[in-house]
């Protein structure tokens, strides 16, 4: 059985440290603290962790148990679980490290999100170890920096580890999830003309002629929107992120800038979203040849889905209903680094526990649902790599 008291001492430990992502706060303090603290931690109980460098001061933790060929290179793993470190930034959160313990909930920056996560999956290599069991086949387990911004941890642990299949946790309310959706980002700029404002004849404003880009995207959203939805994640959408243009009052706008996000579902391509953006521009321009813009891709990452039958997915199942005496099978809006983890060739799932106030500013976890992640990890970790 997990220690229930080592796993929610750990949390509070963790959740103590600040580990704001510094990709996301400008001067934010980091992982590093917080990884040399959980590699200690973990060597304490008898796992020989280690940390491994993504970027200057953000290591990720990694230890492998189990196995006749332990961690050594090449080693291809029964079972990855990870879990990020990182955190989103206090915002407006009222002693964000302080953690604070309340009717069964601990509250504090990153309770949720997901250090309750890394405890668990801690907790559970613990009792692995610690009861004797010998697995047959290695186990990993991660805790990544960068989950919150651009996954570099995962990114650079992909580089030096591989696996039959994976888990991926982060707060599912006990649910098994099968599917989450992806992103795609895009700028569109309008070209305009910049003159004195009392010079109409001579100027053009980009920000009205933005204006008629908002009109076509809010048409492209309903569209999106009404097409039949995924069975697990709805349906997919496009919103305005970010806008910007002119200089004074004075003055035509010689530029308006709009970034976009596209959420977007399992089978779509980034590519056809891009040229059907790429086609409502050239639409405005044939409606009118003045009008001017240009749209550049930023970033994406993809949509994920495994079947309900893969391996990994069925075992999971089996290990929440073992605990929990429910195995509901659920998808996830946001993106996570599940998607990564299958473009490598290791085919996952996402599960951990649960609570309220992801990034906002209240967040907590609720301790019986860490435990009970801890348990199902456990039993996970014994069907797959083997006793």
């Amino acid at each position: 059985m997990v220690d229930e008291k080592l796993a929610s001492d750990l949390l509070r430990d963790l959740v103590a440290i600040d580990s704001v992502n510094p990709s996301l706060v400008a001067g934010a303090r980091g992982e590093q603290a917080a990884s040399e603290f959980l590699r200690d931690w973990l060597r304490g109980q008898g796992i020989a962790a280690e940390l491994q460098f993504a970027a200057p001061g953000r290591p990720n933790v990694v230890a492998t148990i189990g196995g006749a060929s332990g961690s050594a290179a090449g080693t291809r793993r029964a079972l990855l679980i990870v879990a990020h470190i990182d955190t989103v930034g206090a915002g407006d959160m009222p002693d964000p490290f302080t953690p604070i313990e309340r009717e069964g909930r601990l509250y504090g920056r990153g309770a949720l999100d997901i250090k309750s996560g890394v405890a668990a999956m801690c907790a559970a290599a613990v009792s692995i170890v610690q009861s004797g069991t010998a697995l047959q086949r290695p186990l990993t387990i991660a805790a990544v920096v960068d989950e919150e911004c651009n996954s570099i941890g995962t990114e650079a642990l992909l580089k030096q580890c591989t696996a039959d299949a994976a888990i991926v946790l982060e707060p599912t309310n006990l649910k098994l999830v099968i599917a989450h959706k992806g992103y795609a980002w895009f700028e569109i700029v309008t070209h305009g003309r910049a003159a004195h404002g009392s010079l109409p004849g001579e100027g053009r404003d980009a920000i009205r002629l933005m204006g008629r880009v908002l009109e076509k995207l809010d048409a492209m959203d309903r569209a999106i929107q009404s097409k039949p939805p995924h069975s697990l994640l709805g349906t997919a959408s496009l919103h305005a992120s970010l806008i910007e243009g002119g200089q004074e009052l004075s003055s035509y706008p010689a530029e308006c800038l709009l970034q976009i996000e596209r959420r977007t579902l399992p089978g779509e391509s980034v590519a056809a979203i891009e040229s059907d953006l790429r086609a409502l521009l050239a639409d405005l321009h044939a409606r009118n040849a003045e009008f001017r813009a240009t749209l550049r891709a930023m970033s994406s990452r993809p949509a994920y889905s495994i079947e309900p039958e893969a391996p990994i997915a069925r075992a999971a199942a089996a290990a929440i209903l073992h605990v929990t005496s429910s195995a509901e099978l659920a998808g996830m809006s946001a993106w996570t680094d599940t998607a990564l983890l299958a473009a490598a060739g290791i085919p996952g799932v996402v599960f951990g526990p649960r609570g309220r106030g992801l990034h906002g500013a209240e967040e907590y976890v609720e301790l019986d649902s860490v435990t009970a992640c801890a348990e199902v990890l456990r039993n996970l970790i014994q069907s797959f790599c083997g006793s």
